[in-house]
C-alpha cells in the first residue's frame, strides 16, 4: 500500500481554550494521549431516551408522505434564500453529496451515517458554504416527522428526491443512519491550521493517509485545479487519487462529476471579502447561520459560495445529456469569475446554448466549466469514458444511479442494516455480500461437540486465540465493514497479510476445515467462520482451566462463509492492519507512535479504554504476540 505513514485522530490541532479560558491539559502536554475518543457520544449529550430505537421509529414513518413533502419543498422558493430557477434541487444534491463525500476507505471514517455535517468542523468547512441554508430549509420537515427520520437519513433522502424531482431515476434508498449529537473527535481531517492549506502532501504529490481530500476544508478536489492552478491534466491526477480513496473507480468518478454537474450552478457573484464568518465563527445573533454576505442582497443572483460563478449547461433543473454535449461541443477559454476564481467559458457559444440567469429573466450566460470538469475531457482515461457516456445516455444514467447509491450508502455496512421500502434487491460487490445459510444454525449441543473436536485437533492456545482475533479484528465501526462473519480470513487478501502470519494461518485453517468436513456429514453444517470464533473461546477457556479457573464464554452461532467471488480484494486491502498493538505488531516505517495507533484501532473496534486494557492484557498473557516475540 502506498504511503503507509499513518496519521491519528489525536495528532492534529490542539485545543484553543478550556471553559474557563485557562490552559487545557492538551496545551500543557501536547503529546498526551487522547483517550476521549474511546468515550464519545455519551448518553448525557443524547436527547433521546436510553431505550430509543431508531430502526423501530423509522418503521413508523409515513415514507410516501415524507417524500411528497420533500418534493414540494424543491420548488417552494423562500424569499430569505431564493431557489435558483425556482428549484432547490442543485442545493440539496450538493448537501447530500457533501454529507456522504467525506468518507474515505483507509479507515472508513467520514461519510453520512452520523449526520456529522450538522457539527463542527464540517458545518463550517469552506466547501460546505451555504449548506446551512439547505439544512434550515429542511427544518420544518424535520419538525413534522420528528424522531422517525434522523438528520443523517433526511439529508441523503433529500438529495435523492432532488434528483428524482428533476427527472432522474435513482437506484434506491436505504435508511438507518441514527444521528449523533456532538462532533466526533476520532476523525483526523489533516494537520493544517488554516483553511485551504495542503501540508498533507509529500514527495511527488503523495497524499498522506488516511486523508482523501486535497486541502483542508475541501470535500474532494479544488475545482480551480491543483492548489488553485488551472491545470486540467493535473486536476485529473488529483481527482483520480481522491475518488479512489473514496472507493470510486474511473467510471464511477466520471459519472458522479458529470451527473452532479448536470444540475444547478456554482456561486461566485461578488467579492469573497464581503462574505462573513462561517457558522461556528459567526455572531450569536445570526442564529446558526454563517457566510452572511454583504454584497448587495447577499442572496439569489448576488450569492457567493465557492467563488466560481455559473451553470454547466442549459436546463439546469432537468436530467439530460447537456453536460457532455457542452463539454465536447465547445472549446473553453480561461476566465475569472466576479469573485476572482479561475473557471472556463465556452468559446463562440451559440445563442441556443446560452443559459438563462437563475434569478433575472432578462439575462443569459455562457456555459462554464471548472478546471476539474475539463479533466474529464483532457485526461486520456477520463475522456474515453466521457465520450462513451456522451454517446450512450442510458449507460451514463445507469452508472450515475449506481455510483450515487454507492456514494450515499458506502459507510452503512451490510444491507441487513438498510431500512425502508426503496432498498434495492440487487446485491452489489462493494456491500461485502454474504451467502444465505442453507442449514439450521448449530445449537448448544452441537457447540459442545465441536469444542471437544477443536481441543483434539492439535492446535495450541495461542493459535486458537490469535486466529479468532485475526478473523474478528478487521471489524471497524466507522463503516461497519470487516469482522468474523464471512470467514474471509480464508480468502485473499486476508490470508496473505503479514500480520496474520500466512504460513502458520494456513495450517490452522486446514485443521478447522477437517473439523468442518467431519461435522458437516450430518444434517447440520458449521461454517469455518463460526469454528474460528468458537476456537478462540475454547483457547481462552482452556487457558483459564490451566490457571485453576472455570469459565464459559458465551458463543452465538450463525456466521457464514463468503466466497472469493463475493470478496473485492482491492476493497478489502484497506482493512489490513498496518499496526495491531493487541498482537504487538507494526509494519516498519509507520510514522505515528505505537500508543496512538493502538488507541486508534481500539476506537475503530468500538472499545472503551477498559475493554482495550483487558484485551491487551489477556492477549499478552496468552502469548499471542506476532511471531511469538517475548517483549512488549
Amino acid at each position: 500500500m502506498e504511503n503507509e505513514s499513518l496519521k491519528c485522530p489525536f495528532s492534529g490541532g490542539q485545543a484553543k481554550h478550556s471553559t474557563n479560558n485557562s490552559q487545557s491539559n492538551r496545551q500543557w502536554w501536547p503529546k498526551q494521549l487522547n483517550l476521549r475518543i474511546l468515550h464519545q457520544h455519551s448518553s448525557k449529550s443524547n436527547p433521546m431516551d436510553n431505550d430509543f430505537d431508531y430502526a423501530k421509529e423509522f418503521k413508523k414513518l409515513d415514507y410516501v408522505a415524507l417524500k411528497k413533502d420533500l418534493k414540494k419543498l424543491m420548488t417552494d422558493s423562500q424569499p430569505w434564500w431564493p431557489a435558483d430557477w425556482g428549484h432547490y434541487g442543485g442545493l440539496f444534491i450538493r448537501m447530500a453529496w457533501h454529507s456522504a463525500g467525506t468518507y474515505r476507505t483507509f479507515d472508513g471514517r467520514g461519510g453520512s451515517r452520523s449526520g456529522g455535517q450538522r457539527f463542527a468542523p464540517l458545518n463550517s468547512w469552506p466547501d460546505n458554504g451555504n449548506l446551512d441554508k439547505a439544512r434550515r430549509l429542511l427544518w420544518p420537515i424535520k419538525q413534522k416527522y420528528g424522531r422517525q427520520i434522523s438528520w443523517a437519513d433526511l439529508m441523503i433522502l433529500a438529495g435523492n428526491v432532488a434528483l428524482e424531482s428533476m427527472g432522474f431515476k435513482t437506484f434506491g434508498f436505504g435508511g438507518g443512519r441514527p444521528d449523533t449529537w456532538e462532533p466526533g473527535e476520532d476523525i483526523f481531517w489533516g494537520a493544517e491550521t488554516e483553511w485551504m492549506q495542503n501540508q498533507r502532501y509529500s514527495g511527488d504529490r503523495d497524499l498522506a493517509n488516511p486523508l482523501a481530500a486535497v486541502q483542508m476544508g475541501l470535500i474532494y478536489v479544488n475545482p480551480e485545479g491543483p492548489d488553485g492552478n488551472p491545470d486540467p491534466i493535473g486536476s485529473g491526477r488529483d481527482i483520480r487519487e481522491t475518488f479512489k480513496r473514496m472507493a470510486m473507480n474511473d467510471e464511477e468518478t466520471v459519472a458522479l462529476v458529470a451527473g452532479g454537474h448536470t444540475f444547478g450552478k456554482s456561486h461566485g457573484a461578488g467579492d469573497p471579502k464581503k462574505v462573513g464568518a462561517e457558522p461556528e465563527g459567526a455572531d450569536l445573533h445570526h442564529m446558526g447561520f454563517g457566510w452572511i454576505n454583504n454584497f448587495e442582497s447577499g442572496k439569489g443572483s448576488h450569492t457567493t459560495t465557492s467563488g466560481i460563478e455559473g451553470a454547466w449547461k442549459p436546463n439546469p433543473t432537468k436530467w439530460d445529456n447537456g453536460y457532455f454535449e457542452m463539454l465536447f461541443k465547445y472549446d473553453w477559454e480561461l476566465i475569472k469569475s466576479p469573485a476572482g476564481a479561475h473557471q472556463w467559458a465556452a468559446k463562440n457559444c451559440e445563442e441556443k446554448d446560452l443559459i438563462p440567469d437563475a434569478h433575472d429573466k432578462t439575462k443569459k450566460h455562457r456555459p462554464m466549466m471548472t478546471t476539474a470538469d475539463l479533466a474529464l475531457k483532457f485526461d486520456k482515461k477520463y475522456e474515453v469514458i466521457s465520450r462513451r457516456f456522451h454517446k450512450d445516455h442510458k449507460a451514463f444514467a445507469d452508472v450515475f444511479a449506481r455510483a450515487w447509491f454507492k456514494l450515499t450508502h458506502r459507510d452503512m455496512g451490510p444491507t441487513i442494516r438498510y431500512l425502508g421500502p426503496e432498498v434495492p434487491k440487487e446485491e452489489l460487490l462493494w456491500q461485502d455480500p454474504l451467502p444465505k445459510a442453507k442449514t439450521k444454525t448449530i445449537d448448544a449441543k452441537d457447540v459442545e461437540l465441536l469444542k471437544k473436536k477443536i481441543l483434539k485437533a492439535g492446535l495450541s492456545i495461542p493459535q486458537l486465540v490469535t486466529t479468532a482475533w485475526a478473523s474478528a479484528c478487521t471489524f471497524r465501526q466507522s463503516d461497519m465493514r470487516g469482522g468474523a462473519n464471512g470467514g474471509r480470513i480464508r480468502l485473499a487478501p486476508q490470508k496473505d497479510w503479514e500480520v496474520n502470519q500466512p504460513s502458520e494461518l494456513a495450517g490452522v485453517l486446514a485443521k478447522f476445515e477437517m473439523i468442518q468436513k467431519d461435522f458437516n456429514k450430518g444434517k447440520k453444517a458449521v461454517s469455518i467462520a463460526d469454528l474460528i470464533i468458537l476456537g478462540g473461546s475454547v483457547g481462552i477457556e482452556e487457558a483459564a482451566k490451566k490457571g485453576g479457573h472455570k469459565i464459559k464464554i458465551p458463543f452465538f452461532a450463525g456466521r457464514v462463509d463468503a466466497t472469493q467471488e463475493q470478496t473485492d480484494t482491492e476493497s478489502f486491502a484497506a482493512l489490513e492492519p498496518l499496526s495491531d498493538g493487541f498482537r504487538n505488531y507494526a509494519r516498519k516505517g509507520l510514522g505515528a507512535h505505537a500508543a496512538e495507533l493502538i488507541i486508534d484501532r481500539a476506537q475503530l473496534k468500538n472499545l472503551t479504554a477498559t475493554e482495550m486494557t483487558v484485551l491487551v492484557g489477556g492477549m499478552r498473557a496468552l502469548n499471542t504476540n506476532h511471531s511469538q516475540v517475548k517483549h512488549g
